[in-house]
């Protein structure tokens, strides 16, 4: 039986990397974002490209009536086997000079929506007794890095317990917590390419990251965390000073 997973923030960067390679496993997709015409172009790239059917669901998350169309398409008998709630962008990290409203905003869509959309996903799966939920968090999640590893590190915890709570039941639940990763996430910040501070090596691909927090979710993990060397970084956060931990986390946009 074709399986289906719907993906947020599918119109770019991660989202459309996860898009293309669920649908190269042979799930048919549905495609959220604001922006239909990047949506249906990628819906007919992956229809031409592997066969699978890609629906385009256009939706601004934050306007409530908006976001209950992607609700009813969750909780619809047209099953959703995997939810990625990958929607988001980030702010500056100089809190007090961001507009309030502006953070709101932010914490609504990395936090109150992911959590909206996985409570209506998962009443379905776990009659069905099967499902999996992929919440794209951050390696900021793990370690103090603004109001954007704030909100990242809600979905962690979220992730970790849900995790834990309905894997008895079928259903999986990871947070993946990339660091930095070629998209257009910092062009977005207003950060032309090669402006973010970042050395080179902490980069990783999308491709990358997506075919190994794919994996993880596989296994069942709570976390996922793509590459060793931020693997290496998240336990060290652990175990050093937030004063440093703080420092650290602070390069870069």
């Amino acid at each position: 039986m074709t399986r289906t997973a719907l993906i947020t923030g599918a119109s770019s960067g991660l989202g459309a990397e996860y898009a293309r390679q669920l649908a190269g496993r042979g799930m048919d997709v549905v495609l959220v974002a604001r922006d239909r015409g990047a949506l249906e172009s990628l819906a007919a790239s992956i229809r031409r490209d592997t066969g699978v059917t890609a629906e385009v669901l256009a939706a601004d998350l934050l306007q409530p009536r908006q976001r209950e169309r992607v609700v009813a398409r969750l909780t619809s008998e047209r099953p959703v086997d995997l939810l990625v709630n990958n929607a988001g962008y980030g702010l500056p990290l100089a809190f007090e000079r961001n507009d309030i409203e502006d953070e709101v905003r932010h914490l609504q869509l990395h936090v109150e929506v992911p959590m909206r959309l996985a409570h209506a996903a998962l009443p379905g799966m776990l009659a069905r007794g099967s499902g999996k939920i992929l919440n794209v968090a951050s390696v900021a999640g793990l370690m103090p890095r603004g109001t954007y590893g704030a909100v990242k590190g809600w979905l962690v915890s979220f992730s970790r317990w849900a995790n834990v709570k309905y894997r008895d039941r079928g259903v999986n639940v990871t947070a993946v917590c990339p660091g930095f990763v070629h998209t257009n996430f910092h062009e977005r910040l207003g950060m032309p390419p090669g402006q973010e501070g970042i050395p080179d090596g902490m980069w990783l691909d999308a491709p990358f990251v997506v075919r190994e927090s794919l994996r993880d979710l596989a296994r069942g993990r709570s976390v996922s965390i793509p590459s060793a060397r931020y693997k290496a970084l998240a336990a060290l956060s652990r175990v050093l000073p937030d004063s440093v931990v703080v420092r650290a986390a602070e390069r870069g946009r």
